[in-house]
């Protein structure tokens, strides 16, 4: 029954609900940083990852999708202590709070990335990468100071840069230490040497690749003071072409390596060349300036389409198909274990029952019967053979042999007809005479009619 209160306000269908939850939570969290342990990972055929990150009181579900997991070099596991960058949401199908990941890098190196997240803020709302402050190198250096081990591989990738083309200018070489935990000052008194003996037009700040902590010195803050009161300009190419550091955003020039630093400074040998040189950063700057302005208005529409574009239902219909297919999966490995359960059962059911021993007792009875019919035929065979002697021995008392053996015989004509009557026969005629051994052959000389 509906009251009062209930008719005033607004009655929200569950769709409604989350949707304007999942909105709410998108715009007030764009992108957080969470730290914690992965577990329940799953990776389905789909190739989007789902798993929870965990720490010691609670847990959040967590999806990353396929296509941003070219940017990873490890593969997540669980028990993995990641820091990941998320977008907080709403999973709208199943109300569930979820983050989806965009970027992860596993717990050691995500502290110091952390820091290096913090740091670069506090700079930039200070100014420091304001590129109003930002001074202008020189197109013709009279001299350059690099500042950088004088043992590394990246003071011997500048001089040859140098010297392969812009072989008159001087080069002056202010040692430091790279790395450790005492490079970072010593890289804050290199600076200040250099701007204290104002000698060079410009400065190099180098090193070779490597990884975040090895890097670390030149993510320090006083570093990062140092090339800011800098009066010489600085041109930085620390590390590869990959690796950014605090130095870089505070330089007035990023290189993306030490030797792309020397070429930076240097001019080509032909003034045709230099020209066009000029000429093109100034079309690069155009560009940059265009395409920052023109990714500004796309991701301004990116939000205002994002609430009717197509893809983010795609997006959540494949996470719902990909539970779907874990929660299959889970089916069938249960239905298979409880197949594989009764199949064990009926085996040593049907183990139990084995035929063999109603098997024997049939071949001993088969043996018995076989036995008894055995005796059956000798027992016939002798009352068959006692019957066959008794009709012989009636056979021969009967037979005209045994007649003919007192001396009798049997006359037959010549068409081998008995003759049993002298009228049969006249004379002249020729007969046969059959004995008890032996026949006669005889010729009828006279015939007497008998009574």
């Amino acid at each position: 029954m509906l009251t009062a209160d209930t008719e005033q306000n607004e009655i929200y269908t569950v769709s409604r609900l989350n949707n304007e939850v999942r909105f709410l939570l998108e715009d007030t969290f764009p992108y957080v940083w969470v730290e914690g342990e992965i577990s329940n990972f799953a990776a389905p055929n789909s190739g989007h990852w789902y798993f929870s990150l965990k720490d010691a009181s609670a847990q959040v579900r967590c999806a990353m999708f396929r296509g941003n997991q070219r940017k990873l070099g490890v593969l997540p596991k669980d028990g993995m202590h990641v820091l990941i960058k998320a977008r907080v949401s709403l999973y709208e199908n199943r109300g569930e709070f979820q983050l989806i990941a965009e970027f992860m890098e596993e717990r050691g190196e995500g502290k110091l990335r952390r820091a290096f997240e913090a740091l670069k803020k506090k700079l930039e709302a200070a100014g420091w990468f304001d590129p109003a402050h930002k001074k202008t190198l020189p197109l013709f250096p009279k001299q350059i100071g690099v500042i950088t081990s004088p043992t590394g591989a990246a003071i011997r990738d500048i001089l040859n840069v140098l010297r392969r083309r812009y072989a008159c200018v001087p080069v002056i070489i202010y040692p430091t230490l790279v790395q450790g935990e005492t490079a970072a000052p010593a890289i804050v008194k290199a600076i200040q040497i250099a701007n204290l003996r104002n000698e060079c037009d410009v400065l190099i700040l180098a090193r070779g690749g490597g990884s975040l902590e090895d890097l670390w010195p030149f993510n320090e803050e006083i570093v990062a003071q140092a090339i800011y009161q800098s009066q010489l300009p600085i041109i930085s190419g620390v590390g590869h072409e990959i690796d950014f550091t605090i130095a870089d955003f505070v330089a007035d020039k990023r290189a993306p390596t030490p030797s792309a630093a020397a070429e930076i400074l240097t001019p080509d040998s032909s003034e045709l060349l230099q020209v066009l040189v000029q000429r093109q950063q100034h079309i690069m700057r155009q560009a940059q300036n265009k395409l920052k302005t023109l990714t500004q208005q796309l991701a301004w529409m990116e939000k205002h389409l994002s609430q009717q574009h197509p893809k983010r239902r795609l997006t959540e219909k494949m996470q719902r198909l990909d539970y779907c297919e874990l929660t299959l999966v889970q089916l069938q490995h249960r239905l298979l274990n409880q197949l594989q359960t009764k199949v064990r059962d009926l085996h040593l059911k049907l183990h139990r029952y084995t035929p063999l021993h109603s098997l024997q007792a049939l071949q001993n009875q088969m043996h018995l019967h076989q036995q008894q019919l055995n005796n059956l035929m000798t027992l016939q065979l002798k009352k068959y053979q006692t019957t066959l002697a008794n009709a012989a021995a009636t056979l021969d008392a009967i037979s005209p042999l045994a007649t003919l053996k007192r001396g009798y015989a049997i006359v037959e004509d010549h068409h081998h007809q008995v003759v049993r009557e002298a009228s049969a026969v006249k004379t002249g005629d020729t007969i046969q005479v059959k004995l008890a051994k032996g026949l006669l052959d005889c010729r009828v000389e006279k015939v007497e009619n008998g009574k």
